[in-house]
């Protein structure tokens, strides 16, 4: 009888192909990221940690996949001008606007409801309204008309020809949810949004995974949500845990309480370099030069630093070219503004800032801080030329930057106070504006994107118009509204290059942000674990989850 079962097992194993019995051995994945994020709807507010998780549970329209290529995620085939899907249009105000023809594919909430266009049509009336608090609204008041075909297909107008007309971006609400809490009254929706009040409610996600357990500032758990229409997800279970500070981080994959840690928003650039010397035999690190931008924004309604002779020369009194050597292995390279090199965009002409700590003590001079007092300069009415600098607590990396900041500084007169919050904190002020003086955080883009939400004058955010918007800084120059708005609209590539060069020309001038590198990230990624991709734009690799898959 023994030798039976014994037989009987030794047939089943050798029925079982290894790929199934490797599924079977690792069918959960346990990963980490730095941040906790402050709301779950993903219309409101703009933190990455937000849409990393988001982009397991649901899809934009149309996103960059990791070749910076245009692809459809919702929709069924991307409108082009080509195949007749997006046409130039005469407006009834005779300016020229265009028609975007999309057909959506057949998705379902986690509840079994139908992905529509009733979400479509929903998710633009939030976006419009002016108190419903999300994070921009300029894109959402582009698109004058919503023609509803069927419940998949629809015709949207939106006011104006641009060169990025089939880059839809929307993040779809589920209106058989939603929209009772919103039209109850729009000015609290932000407050009593589903997403907060019933983040686990199966009909918020229509991705290949759906919220099962939120654990604040500890754990986000994630199951596979049956309702799924796309290709099937390896894994069972997602548990993302949270651990803010960056050496516990490591610690933890060390020791296998965490499988891995998403690169986007996880180790340092430092930690990966030492983290790859000693442990390459075990895990692969991927360096990907991102459109991540690291930068301060200087608050303008701070009179101190409204004088832009004094953000210059705070500006030329830092000196990253050092900080990226000593802290990056000089991997990390300089940013001359929001523009990366290595997009199609870039102007090499727009002013860039060297380290010459005597030109910015002669700018500050011009400014009025000539007086010193305890080796702090003051001007003319005794006003201490004194800065509070926000960033986020728990990146080691980043309060480390702060404090040689902090000492660059002050050797040119200005004294700068560190202050380091939590990310739900820090991002609240940001958005709010009441910040004091300045903020070191990240904007991360997608290819040729104009950076409009950060620096046109109608994306200020304020209580009047809900918060939204970017443009943090309060930056109002109409020159460059202008040329926001004439990009935008510029189907010519080589128009639109001189165009985006007037951008970065006056940016930098102005530097109502200070830049300091663009990011790469990290991806420290160990071996059994296959199909992870990094993109190094705002469309994160987690979008593509379900490739992901562990092989031994």
């Amino acid at each position: 009888m023994i030798r039976r079962l014994l037989s009987t097992v030794l047939a089943l194993g050798a029925l079982a192909s290894p790929a199934a019995v490797m599924a079977q051995a690792k069918d959960e994945l346990v990963v980490a990221m730095t941040q906790m994020p402050g709301t779950w709807n993903p219309i409101i507010s703009s933190m990455l940690a937000k849409s990393l998780i988001a982009n397991m549970t649901a899809r934009p329209v149309t996103a960059y996949d990791a070749d910076w290529k245009l692809v459809c995620l919702v929709c069924t085939e991307l409108p082009t001008i080509e195949n007749g899907k997006a046409r130039v249009v005469d407006l009834a105000d005779g300016k020229k606007g265009m028609e975007i023809d999309v057909e959506l594919r057949d998705m379902r909430w986690g509840d079994g409801t139908p992905v529509s266009a009733k979400d479509v049509a929903f998710t633009l009336e939030v976006g419009q309204h002016p108190l419903s608090g999300v994070a921009s609204s300029e894109g959402y008041k582009r698109i004058i008309k919503l023609d509803v075909k069927d419940d998949r297909r629809f015709t949207m107008t939106i006011d104006r020809v641009t060169f990025d007309y089939n880059s839809i971006g929307l993040q779809l609400l589920p209106a058989h949810i939603e929209k009772p809490i919103f039209d109850a009254n729009p000015a609290e929706y932000r407050n009593k949004t589903a997403y907060d009040t019933q983040s686990t409610n199966p009909g918020l996600a229509f991705g290949p995974f759906r919220l099962t357990e939120i654990v604040p500032g500890s754990r986000v758990v994630l199951e596979q949500n049956p309702t799924w229409t796309g290709q099937k997800p390896h894994f069972k279970r997602i548990t993302v845990r949270i651990i803010e500070n960056t050496a516990a981080l490591e610690a933890n994959l060390l020791s296998g309480s965490v499988d891995y840690v998403l690169g986007e928003l996880g180790l340092s650039l430092d930690q990966a370099i030492a983290f790859e010397k000693r442990h390459k035999d075990k895990y692969n690190v991927v360096y990907k030069p991102a459109l991540i931008w690291e930068h301060i924004d200087v608050n303008l309604d701070n009179k101190l630093l409204a004088d832009r002779r004094v953000r210059q020369a705070m500006l030329l009194a830092i000196d990253r070219k050092a900080i990226s050597e000593k802290l990056f292995e000089g991997k990390q390279p300089i940013a001359h503004g929001g523009i990366s090199e290595l997009d199609p965009m870039f102007s090499p002409a727009a002013r860039q800032y060297g380290y010459d700590p005597t030109a910015a003590r002669k700018l500050l001079d011009e400014a009025g801080f000539s007086t010193f007092r305890n080796n702090v300069r003051h001007n003319a009415a005794g006003e201490k030329l004194s800065i509070e600098l926000g960033t986020t607590a728990g990146n080691r990396v980043r309060e480390l930057v702060a404090q040689v900041i902090q000492s660059q500084l002050r050797q040119v007169g200005i004294e700068v106070r560190l202050k380091a919050e939590t990310p739900r904190i820090f991002f609240d002020a940001m958005s709010k504006r009441t910040y004091s003086g300045l903020g070191m955080y990240a904007w991360v883009q997608r290819p040729e994107g104009v950076p409009r939400s950060s620096l046109h004058s109608k994306e200020i955010p304020s209580a009047a118009n809900g918060w939204s918007g970017q443009n943090y800084p309060g930056y109002a120059n109409p020159e460059m509204d202008a040329a926001l708005d004439a990009a935008e609209r510029e189907l010519d590539v080589v128009k639109r290059r001189a165009l985006f060069a007037e951008i970065q020309k006056l940016a930098a001038d102005d530097l109502p942000s200070l830049p300091l590198f663009f990011r790469v990230d990290p991806f420290v990624i160990p071996k059994p674990l296959k199909g992870v991709t990094p993109t190094g734009t705002l469309n994160s690799s987690t979008l593509w989850v379900e490739q992901w898959r562990w092989e031994n």
